[in-house]
């Protein structure tokens, strides 16, 4: 008999359900602005937490500004064992660019904001995003450096864990041995498996792991293509359920410290996402599912 992927595991020592909430998809067009209906925003996230989510993963720079207000909001004061992840180390512009803001002075500013607009005075895990991976050839701030102003406000207690984000292999084993991390999240899908060593050296070292782009980047057509995709759409139909779910599912069963942070601004949608763990994929779907052609973004 097949049984689904466990519904918990752990976000470092803490434990939490599999599947959590992304936030960004809250603010308005291109995650810059405010959305059009905010209190249907604020109603998914209370929705979520009402239906289990323990795990909501955020930014000061979504919005920027907007998706914190909203959390903060709806939800406090939050409710014991709700975990909020963060992530520093960028900004946004007036077109709504993605912008390297990792100076550690930069990093201690935005933690300090995020703890302000989420009214907190520790959060759970702030993840380091780095640039990396979007331009591979720029200058960063020194990694070291960087790491170590984190560490500083975790030893004093304003962070509980530390986590990468958009980041190589190398960066992720020297984050362990340095620090300690307690998770990373990188581009991850039936799609693009293109970050499978980062995921192994998680595995080895017991790391969580929370896959951006769950469902495949805009770059490699997302849930149409999952659609297309003869391998996923027949798993989909033998169990009745989605394409999209399908794709969660298999994420699920890559990795018991791996957690899911789907968003949407619907609560159906919500609801979907969160079903997912209770779709048990057995040896045969997971071995169609290894024939799902990949479609690797170039970077």
């Amino acid at each position: 008999m097949t049984t689904p992927a466990p519904a918990t595991s752990f976000l470092g020592d803490l434990p939490v359900r599999r599947v959590g909430f992304g936030a960004m998809q809250l603010a308005g067009p291109g995650v810059l602005g405010p959305p059009a209906d905010p209190e249907a925003c604020r109603a998914v996230l209370r929705r979520a937490v009402e239906l289990g989510v323990d795990h909501v993963d955020t930014a000061q720079f979504y919005g920027p500004d907007v998706v914190n207000d909203l959390i903060r909001e709806a939800l406090h004061p939050y409710p014991e064992g709700l975990r909020l992840v963060t992530k520093v180390g960028c900004v946004r512009d007036a077109e709504g660019g993605w912008n390297p803001a990792g100076e550690p002075a930069q990093l201690k500013e935005q933690v300090e904001a995020n703890l302000r607009a989420l009214d907190v005075e520790q959060i759970d895990l702030v993840n380091l995003r780095r640039f990396e991976r979007d331009h591979p050839d720029a200058a960063e701030p020194d990694l070291a450096d960087q790491l170590g102003a984190l560490a500083e406000l975790r030893d004093e207690g304003k962070v509980a864990m530390i986590g990468v984000s958009s980041v190589g292999l190398e960066t992720v084993r020297t984050a362990i041995e340095t620090v300690g991390i307690g998770e990373v999240q990188n581009p991850f899908s039936i799609l693009d498996r293109s970050d499978a060593p980062v995921l192994e050296l998680c595995r080895e070292h017991g790391v969580s792991y929370v896959p951006y782009f769950p469902l495949g980047s805009a770059f490699a057509g997302g849930p149409a293509t999952l659609a297309a995709d003869p391998h996923v759409s027949a798993v989909a139909a033998k169990h009745g359920v989605s394409p999209s779910q399908v794709a969660l599912a298999w994420l699920l069963a890559q990795y018991d410290r791996l957690l899911l942070i789907p968003g949407t601004r619907s609560v159906a949608h919500l609801e979907e996402n969160l079903a997912v763990v209770d779709v048990a994929l057995d040896d045969d779907d997971l071995a169609r599912l290894e024939q799902v052609e990949q479609v690797t973004p170039g970077h």
